[in-house]
């Protein structure tokens, strides 16, 4: 299906949406109290959707809600979605049935939620959320896959009393200033979504306090946990549970990680009360849409500038799990392969980063797994963000972490143009270290 884009130059909700950013003075004020109140004030909408997929997770949980959507709407259901954040445009959080909101559609919704609002203080995510859900609520479909934009407990996605079953993917550090500085108190706060009697999906932890909290918040409430498991195999890997056993062709995503993220969709599939064949599966697997995330560039200006040989990937990863997923594709590319469907291998190439970062984020957990792989870097300031670590100060994370050849760039076009003019053989370009550079990058490559 093909999404009718709004025209930035034609954008009716673009100052609706800035004029909701100045309902609160924080950008983040956790509580749910807020959105509630809004909620009652709209008439519920949050008790009229069809069965949800509640998602929430450090690292895979937008790759995870992609998976979902596209094998469910491979078995012809229509489906709604919402995600954040944006890399573009606003619009990206909303699919309805299938496509992306409209512009009309959102300015009318969010003007309606401001109205409702009257002026009480409430944050950007929270309203525009609250706006998701009226829109849900009036749009006929067959399933809503909710993503929670931070957290879990007190996220304000964490409305609905009775999901049709919930998830929880990798867990790692990230926004420790609001969940807590262990993963013991992150992982808790993530499991603040399960529900009593609500299955539980659990994507492997690979660190023991995670899985612990997650466990105990499950058993306390008695939220089942449903057992599944993925096992690689050439060319592909099983996927295994009580419901389901097939054997699948590596996802559409690159990366390995993404068996893990895909084997948590197909185990959601199977609490949802939805037909999936496994042919629809298998279909949905092979063509998830789900942009930044190891995605190759082919076309556009900044690819358009790469010799014969070149390749340019972008990805938005800014964590520890994100270093280390990117930490594991690199050795992939060094061993002449790319895990991902229908790409078949690719060369050994040198590795050349261009890597911006934002100032809340921990750069050395990020950078230090993949730097042993990097042949140079170009750090950039993430432009329009004033969080944003200077270029000088992203380039001195990549030498301390031992990446020698690090340098400053104005830009990603210069960076480029720089990584081009210094070397005599094709080479990757990995542009990474935040959603909002990737965003970015999207933006200028068309």
């Amino acid at each position: 299906m093909t999404d009718a884009r709004p025209s930035p130059a034609a954008s009716r909700s673009d100052p609706v949406l800035d004029r909701l950013k100045g309902l609160h003075p924080k950008v983040i004020d956790l509580s749910l109290d807020r959105v509630h109140r809004l909620l009652a004030a709209l008439g519920n909408p949050e008790r009229k959707l069809p069965p949800v997929v509640h998602v929430a997770g450090t690292n895979g949980k937008g790759s995870t809600v992609a998976f979902l959507r596209a094998m469910l709407e491979a078995a012809g259901y229509r489906v709604h979605v919402y995600t954040s954040p944006h890399l573009v445009r606003f619009h990206e959080r909303i699919r309805l049935a299938g496509r992306l909101i409209d512009d009309d559609h959102l300015a009318a919704l969010l003007e309606e939620c401001e109205a409702a609002n009257a002026g009480g203080p409430i944050t950007f995510f929270e309203v525009t959320t609250v706006a998701a859900f009226l829109a849900f609520s009036r749009v006929p479909a067959d399933v809503v896959l909710l993503e929670t934009g931070l957290g879990g407990r007190l996220d304000a996605t964490n409305v609905v009393d009775r999901p049709a079953v919930t998830a929880i993917t990798r867990i790692s550090y990230d926004h420790r200033q609001f969940l807590g500085d262990s993963l013991l108190e992150i992982a808790s706060e993530k499991a603040g979504i399960f529900k009593p009697g609500v299955p539980v999906v659990l994507a492997p932890q690979p660190e023991a306090d995670a899985l612990k909290a997650l466990t105990l918040r499950a058993g306390a409430i008695a939220a089942p946990i449903q057992p599944w498991s993925v096992t690689e195999r050439p060319g592909g890997f099983r996927f295994e549970s009580a419901a389901r056993r097939i054997d699948l062709p590596m996802p559409g995503l690159a990366g390995a990680h993404q068996v893990t993220n895909a084997g948590v969709a197909i185990a959601c599939l199977d609490h949802l009360p939805l037909a999936v064949d496994d042919e629809a599966v298998r279909r949905g697997l092979a063509s998830p849409e789900w942009p930044a995330r190891l995605q190759r560039l082919t076309r556009g200006p900044l690819a358009d500038r790469l010799p014969a040989g070149w390749e340019l990937w972008l990805d938005g990863g800014h964590n520890d799990s994100a270093g280390e997923v990117l930490a594991r594709q690199a050795v992939d590319w060094s061993h002449g392969s790319t895990p991902a469907a229908g790409d078949g291998s690719a060369p050994a190439l040198p590795l050349l980063l261009i890597y911006g970062m934002l100032s809340s984020k921990n750069p050395f957990e990020f950078l230090g797994p993949i730097a042993p792989f990097a042949h140079a870097l170009r750090a950039v300031a993430i432009p329009g963000e004033e969080a944003s670590f200077s270029a000088e100060e992203s380039c001195e994370t990549g030498r301390l972490c031992g990446i020698r050849d690090s340098a400053a760039a104005d830009s990603v076009d210069a960076a480029l143009a720089d990584l081009l003019a210094g070397r005599s053989g094709p080479a990757r370009v990995l542009i990474c270290g935040s959603l909002y550079l990737a965003g970015t990058v999207l933006a200028q490559n068309g």
